[in-house]
């Protein structure tokens, strides 16, 4: 076995001992950070150049959808 085998071995064993709810925690801590960052972007990056602001169509809500995505990851998440 080379070096680089060992090495391998080594982190794998390393990433082994990781319980898998803490795991599963901190890719739902990455989702919802996620979530809150698009929640947060200015309305200007998110709607099409040029759109009054009150005439934007629900499917060019690109806020709106993103968000909506990512909850429905995090209920999948959360309960799968």
């Amino acid at each position: 076995m080379s070096p680089l085998h060992q090495i391998g071995e080594a982190i794998r064993e390393l990433l082994l001992k990781i319980p898998l709810s803490a795991a599963r925690g901190l890719f739902l801590l990455f989702l919802a950070g996620l979530l809150v960052w698009v929640l947060t972007l200015p309305r200007s990056e998110t709607s099409p150049a040029g759109s009054e602001p009150g005439k934007v169509r629900l499917s060019e809500k690109l806020k709106f959808w993103a968000a909506v995505s990512l909850v429905l990851q995090i209920l999948i998440y959360l309960l799968l």
